[in-house]
């Protein structure tokens, strides 16, 4: 499966991710790599606990990211 993963730049310093098909799924790493491969695993557990829990696994499917520009 394949999914689109959010890379915000921490305040303390690294960065966080999110996973916006798989609500609640976060991780981190001190550089972008490290924080993509944590995210990996972290996508691995998320949906190995929603199929243990028999519950519906999100793909990316209908997800649009989009960039809009302001004047403000």
């Amino acid at each position: 499966m394949n999914y689109t993963v959010l890379i915000h730049p921490a305040e303390e310093g690294g960065y966080w991710t999110e996973v916006p098909a798989l609500p609640g799924c976060f991780s981190q790493g001190e550089t972008i790599e490290e924080a993509l491969a944590n995210t990996k695993e972290a996508i691995e557990l998320h949906v190995s606990a929603l199929r243990d829990e028999g519950q519906e696994i999100s793909d990316d499917e209908g997800l649009l990211i989009g960039r809009v520009t302001t004047a403000a």
